[in-house]
């Protein structure tokens, strides 16, 4: 749903669910001339807090290592900027979307 959501906003899908030994990257997108990592994060409900909250500097820094390996695997990391993003997505029927751009930074 988050794939689709962020497709209907003119984000290209670059690669899906990508696997590396330091963690998992939801999405790999494009953006104009951004390579987008997108984290996505979904709860049936809100009894223990929002999605987003979920998205904690542990997460941030796992993510950021997984992407640097993401680029470094794909002979880009000097040649492209990049951008996190966080989108929450919710139970109700249709669902609701919470997208955050630039929602974190990589150390370093």
């Amino acid at each position: 749903m988050a794939c689709a959501y962020l497709q209907r906003h003119g984000l290209r899908l670059v690669a899906r669910n990508y696997r590396a030994p330091c963690g998992e990257l939801d999405l790999v997108m494009r953006d104009a001339e951004f390579l987008v990592f997108v984290e996505v994060r979904y709860r049936a409900g809100d009894d223990y807090g929002h999605p987003l909250e979920t998205v904690t500097r542990r997460k941030q820094l796992r993510v950021c290592a997984t992407a640097a390996h993401y680029l470094q695997s794909n002979g880009q990391l000097h040649e492209t900027y990049c951008r996190f993003d966080v989108v929450a997505v919710g139970a109700r029927e249709p669902p609701d979307f919470a997208w955050i751009k630039d929602a974190f930074y990589a150390a370093g």
